[in-house]
């Protein structure tokens, strides 16, 4: 299947809000990473989200470039292409993208999609992220109405974050405090400001307790629960149940009870990056322990040129990664989701 056309992707997000799952959005930083995505979504018979973060872009343009378009543009050239061999569909999103580099990266992104639609094309990514959670709530919302004026126009989907994630990811950091909720306040002023979709599709990562990066269960306190009342709230005045298309992010170690919980009250779409980031490298890891004579040149050998072509850990390496992401579709509730059949 091709990358999914705003159509499909809409339907995609609609058929997973009424059906109580989501998709497993994954961070990919290579071309053996985003195949890696592609078969694991297709091993579990899901549809599915792939994504790059403003660091995973500047990586995809080159270590000595650091461009973050020209990464973002090449992935989504590369996985146009090579998507059409899977039968599934994928929608492309970009991550995390903070104030300072809208300009550099998701204002670029929407221009360029915005020109392909104009030609009769579909838009090069599907969803942007707008990660407003430093700035003060007003300003975030006015920034979000902004940008989702300009997806609409380029026919993409935005995602805003109201409350703050924490941890660290790609550079931004943030406490682990009471900020890691969001309120219903903050629930309400977000519809006031953006509406329900009259002014375009938007999903929205409302935090209850989330943190990136490697935690165990117990060390942050999540609670779905959050979610609901802030549903319930939206819903009541706006006469509808389950308004908001809701996004999970921060889920390494959470408990699947809670993950289901959330999917529950509309979460539609996961963040996996830590635990996929582990599932690419440990096979990478054996391989090089196993084979270490192989590998390297040792003593005024040779080595083993099949035991160190990049092709032979980089298989295991996918295939380890697309293991995590039929796991993370099972955990999600879409496996056997697909569109497609």
């Amino acid at each position: 299947m091709p990358i999914a056309s705003p159509e499909v992707y809409a339907e995609m997000l609609d058929r997973a809000k009424a059906g109580a799952f989501a998709y497993p959005a994954i961070n990919v930083t290579s071309s053996q990473s985003l195949n890696a995505a592609l078969r694991g979504f297709a091993e579990a018979e899901s549809d599915g989200i792939i994504q790059v973060s403003t660091g995973g872009a500047e990586y995809l343009s080159g270590p000595t470039v650091k461009n973050m378009v020209t990464g973002a543009v090449a992935l989504a050239t590369y996985a146009h292409e090579v998507a059409k061999n899977f039968p599934v569909n994928i929608a492309l999103h970009t991550d995390h993208c903070p104030k300072d580099k809208l300009d550099g990266y998701v204002r670029p992104l929407l221009a360029i999609s915005k020109e392909r639609v104009g030609r009769g094309e579909a838009p090069l990514f599907q969803s942007h992220m707008w990660d407003g959670s430093a700035v003060p709530l007003d300003e975030n919302l006015d920034i979000a109405a902004e940008l989702l004026a300009e997806a609409a126009a380029a026919h993409v989907v935005l995602e805003i974050e109201v409350g703050v994630v924490g941890g660290e990811e790609d550079g931004v950091e943030n406490a682990i405090n009471h900020k890691l909720y969001t309120t219903v306040e903050d629930g309400l002023a977000m519809v006031d400001k953006l509406g329900l979709g009259e002014k375009g599709r938007y999903m929205a990562a409302l935090t209850f307790g989330n943190v990136h990066g490697v935690y165990k269960p117990g060390n942050v306190k999540l609670r779905p629960e959050i979610l609901k009342e802030i549903q319930d709230a939206v819903g009541a005045r706006a006469g509808k149940d389950k308004p908001l298309a809701l996004v999970f992010h921060g889920g390494s170690g959470s408990l699947l009870s809670e993950i289901r919980e959330a999917l529950d009250y509309g979460v539609v779409k996961m963040n996996i990056d830590t635990d996929t980031q582990y599932a690419f490298t440990r096979p990478v890891v054996e391989h090089m322990f196993k084979n270490y004579d192989g590998v390297l040149k040792i003593d005024g050998e040779v080595g083993n040129k099949k035991l160190y072509d990049p092709r032979a850990w980089g298989k295991s390496a996918e295939a380890g990664m697309a293991q995590r992401i039929s796991q993370a579709c099972e955990d999600l509730r879409s496996t056997g989701t697909t569109l497609s059949k």
